[in-house]
């Protein structure tokens, strides 16, 4: 079983954090806080594949039966970002490691050439991409084609018709009485993509 998937940048914010065992609140923060330090302390040379450390362990063991308890840590580093999933002893490693090679190319295809502002901005996404892949902690789909197409479509269905709005709308008043366009900020050129090209491969 997959116990959770979470996503932080190199300074250790989380961009996504996706339980699917019953934890408590307080002990996701710690599990977040610890896992985080440990993937980031990795030398580059290191495993991809680690154990979650005994102490965690024991605390999690409080809150789910034996047949779910995680014990182990499967991690990717692209760019600025780590993807990380905690899962039990009956999923395979390899193969958690290709689920989330597939979840940050679905992302990019999504996005194109996605980057970490996207994932702030467009959270909604996110999750839902990652429900595609994963419900109740089991692997439903892997094949990037078919998930790239259900959010799409999801995004179609939900997106409402705009309507026209008149020019004041989207002027503002200047004091000699004309309307000036409203400068939109764009999105930074600076931030770097962590797409399938920009991929940061850690393991042996």
């Amino acid at each position: 079983m997959i116990n959770a998937v979470l996503v932080f940048n190199n300074t250790g914010q989380p961009r996504l954090t996706k339980f699917y065992s019953q934890i408590d609140v307080n002990l996701q923060q710690r599990l977040i806080s610890e896992i985080f330090t440990l993937v980031a302390n990795r030398p580059a040379s290191a495993c991809n594949f680690l154990p979650l450390p005994p102490l965690l362990q024991k605390t999690s063991s409080e809150a789910l039966s034996d047949t779910d308890q995680p014990t182990r840590v499967i991690y990717r580093h692209y760019a600025t970002l780590y993807f990380i999933i905690i899962a039990d002893d009956l999923e395979s490693e390899l193969g958690l490691l290709d689920l989330i090679q597939v979840f940050v190319e679905c992302l990019d295809r999504i996005f194109e050439n996605v980057c970490e502002l996207d994932l702030i901005f467009n959270f909604e996404t996110l999750h839902q991409v990652l429900a595609e892949m994963i419900q109740g902690g089991g692997v439903v789909e892997v094949d990037r084609a078919t998930i790239v197409e259900s959010v799409k479509r999801a995004a179609k269905v939900t997106k409402r018709p705009q309507a026209s709005l008149p020019d004041t709308a989207t002027r503002s008043a200047s004091p000699s009485g004309r309307s000036t366009p409203v400068n939109m900020a764009h999105r930074g050129s600076g931030v770097t993509g962590i797409g399938s090209n920009d991929f940061v491969w850690s393991g042996r």
